[in-house]
């Protein structure tokens, strides 16, 4: 697992990753209310917001950490948003890219590297 400086985590699996946001990000916001998810099949460019995340704090936008396409939702976040709160590295996953380009994950960021982020 990786992480980028917007506060989402990803996982590579071959040229495809899974997008959701951190604890840090969670703990952030607090309660989540409200999920908001891209079209599945839609080209998004690295950088570009894609999802929105609303709490009892704040609603705050998911950043596509890289290029492609998205190949999936998680419909059950938008179901049932408190999914996020309650698993955000797990269940409470945004959505998945089939990446123009996979070496883009050399350029995210370790565990360690994050922690340091959020300190």
């Amino acid at each position: 697992m990786k992480f980028t400086e917007d506060h989402e985590w990803v996982d590579l699996d071959g040229a495809v990753i899974t997008v959701g946001i951190t604890e840090f990000a969670v703990e952030q916001l607090g309660d989540i209310v409200f999920v908001e998810l891209p079209e599945q099949g839609s080209e998004v460019e690295a950088g570009e917001d894609v999802a929105v995340v609303e709490s009892v704090k704040a609603a705050s936008d998911v950043f596509a950490p890289a290029s492609g396409s998205i190949t999936e939702v998680n419909e059950a976040i938008a179901d049932n948003p408190s999914l996020v709160n309650e698993d955000p590295l797990g269940n409470g996953w945004f959505f998945k890219i089939k990446l123009d380009d996979p070496d883009v994950c050399n350029n995210f960021l370790d565990e360690e590297g994050y922690r340091a982020l959020t300190q």
